[in-house]
């Protein structure tokens, strides 16, 4: 009979369709923007991906490079050392040689083989000159090639430095957006359920054994079950008709594509009970039969989920019989498949 009162008086306006059709918009929003984000993220994610390993690559060419710049520095050294050596005994020489001949006029045909053999050791030693330097001069045409393509190459890095550096910027835009519009959808999600649940708490009265704690109904056991029992009670069976009714009607306008069901959670308080049972069988089968009960009300039974928590999950960690009977509960939560 209130539930009759109850509709008659609301009859005059209708807020579900608009509930609802506002609720499909929001969630379809919500779910192309994550697509747009995770498929933004996917590329951006390649993009720095290539640039880091092209990164790696130059950076590795890079070392390459400047091992080998340092291993033809070290050579160029070395030769400019040799050729100093040759230089100073090529000067050695011609004194020598200058010396020898002073004395070639005053001195027998052994004097003149001595000139001609420290001639021949000069040309030698003079050639030898002439390769060394030849040797320099290619070393110098190497370092400058190589210092050439080491410019390039940090001229790639700083390319692909600053590249990184935008592509990174642009997904933390990105991010800021999406986080930002998620929360503005979360707040306008936020008021819908609470105008959902009111409208719900309407129907189902004013009673201090049924309360909505966040996004869920609990209903304490006594509603439905004596002490230690899994069978519904009349008066139980009556608060269900409510619950279902309101159930088939939005079930009605919820669109088909929209994955919901209405998850049924039995939960007890932790002494234990007789007849080898344990609180865990407790809490499912009381779960297992407010669902049945739903389906013989007409619910689709796919649309219904039965889960036993037992003990383990209460919401008043005292010990006494108030906080026994207010971890003793049946909470409907109508959510996400």
């Amino acid at each position: 009979m209130a539930l009759s009162r109850a509709r008659r008086g609301t009859r005059g306006i209708d807020y579900w369709p608009g509930f609802v059709d506002a609720l499909s918009t929001l969630v379809l929003g919500i779910v192309f923007m994550l697509t747009v984000f995770a498929v933004v993220q996917f590329f951006l994610a390649q993009e720095v991906t290539g640039k880091d390993t092209a990164l790696s690559r130059l950076s590795a060419r890079i070392a390459q490079l400047s091992d080998l710049l340092s291993l033809e520095q070290t050579n160029k050294v070395s030769l400019e050392e040799q050729i100093a050596q040759l230089r100073a005994s090529l000067s050695s020489t011609e004194g020598e040689r200058d010396r020898y001949k002073g004395l070639y006029e005053g001195q027998s045909g052994n004097s003149q083989g001595q000139v001609s053999d420290l001639t021949t050791k000069l040309d030698s030693e003079k050639q030898v000159s002439l390769r060394a330097l030849a040797q320099v001069e290619i070393l110098n045409q190497q370092i400058s090639a190589l210092r050439r393509q080491l410019e390039a190459v940090e001229q790639a890095l700083d390319v692909s430095e600053k590249k990184g550096r935008e592509a990174q910027t642009q997904i933390e835009s990105l991010g800021q957006r999406l986080n930002l519009a998620l929360a503005q959808r979360v707040q306008e999600l936020s008021r819908y359920r609470s105008d959902f649940f009111g409208k719900l708490r309407d129907i189902l009265g004013n009673r201090p054994d049924i309360r909505i704690v966040g996004d869920r109904f609990v209903l304490q056991s006594e509603v439905f079950f004596d002490t230690g029992q899994a069978v519904l009670k009349p008066e139980g069976r009556a608060e269900l008709d409510k619950i279902a009714a309101v159930l088939l009607d939005v079930s009605k306008q919820i669109p088909q594509e929209i994955a919901w069901v209405l998850r049924v959670d039995g939960h007890t308080d932790v002494r234990p009970i007789s007849g080898g049972r344990t609180n865990w069988d407790l809490s499912a089968s009381r779960a297992i039969a407010v669902v049945q009960y739903l389906i013989s009300k007409g619910l689709p039974p796919q649309r219904l989920v039965a889960a036993g928590f037992g003990e383990f999950q209460p919401i008043d960690p005292g010990a006494t019989e108030e906080a026994y009977s207010r971890n003793r509960r049946i909470e409907l939560k109508l959510t996400e498949r």
